[in-house]
């Protein structure tokens, strides 16, 4: 992606490498993400996540964590008897997912969502939380996670909702500038994946406190992903594909 940059003399043409930023910034953000990963994932947005993904793939199952940053919910699964390989594109992420005390079993590799080094077919299964978005191109990464898992492989997807506050990442956009990060609508991402070999097989809303989620169950599907600061998403892979 190219754009101009005037200097006041003139005009160059600079480079925008997406992937590049993305790995500054969040190199840059390892140490305050490592501060409190843990309190995402035992009491915060991230608690409910590996409930809802057991019901839907064994424990025992190989998987990936595929934006593992510092490598909390790669050690949640491993502690819950999952065979754990956890990527992410920072180095700072995977130097702290490492240094994980009680990970020791978790293999960690720096890698790219969009080209990652694996085999077709290596993996039964993949989870990916606010992942994506962070990606140039999603579809790009949602055919490489295609790419690496077996047939009728289970992927559990947490995409940011339209109330969380991180998707005022992207909205310098509106200004012209380029930004790092590619929010979706919960429904756009859902028909991006029923277009390009998935099924959807589950789904499951986190919601900020103020909401009333005993009156959610009245709701249809698109207000209750509306209201959500998150939405899981269980994929799997069409035999066909």
């Amino acid at each position: 992606m190219n754009r101009l940059l005037r200097d006041g003399v003139g005009e160059k043409m600079s480079t925008f490498d997406w992937h590049k930023e993305v790995e500054k910034q969040w190199d840059n953000r390892a140490d305050f993400w490592n501060q409190n990963s843990a309190n995402m994932w035992e009491e915060g947005s991230r608690s409910t996540i590996i409930p809802f993904l057991k019901e839907f793939i064994q424990a025992g199952t190989k998987i990936l964590d595929a934006g593992c940053g510092d490598g909390y919910g790669s050690y949640k699964l491993d502690k819950e008897g999952f065979s754990v390989i956890g990527a992410d594109l920072s180095r700072e992420m995977i130097d702290k997912a490492k240094n994980r005390k009680g990970a020791a079993h978790v293999q960690f590799v720096q890698a790219d969502l969009t080209d990652l080094p694996f085999d077709k077919d290596s993996f039964p299964a993949v989870m990916a939380i606010n992942s994506i978005e962070w990606t140039a191109q999603p579809l790009t990464a949602l055919n490489e996670i295609k790419r690496i898992m077996k047939p009728n492989g289970i992927f559990c997807v947490g995409l940011l909702g339209p109330t969380a506050g991180p998707r005022q990442s992207a909205y310098r956009r509106l200004y012209g500038e380029e930004v790092i990060c590619n929010t979706m609508m919960p429904w756009e991402f859902q028909q991006l994946a029923l277009e390009n070999g998935w099924e959807v097989i589950g789904g499951q809303g986190v919601y900020k406190s103020a909401i009333d989620q005993t009156k959610l169950g009245q709701l249809p599907l698109e207000l209750k992903q509306a209201l959500s600061f998150m939405w899981l998403f269980i994929l799997k892979k069409r035999d066909d594909e």
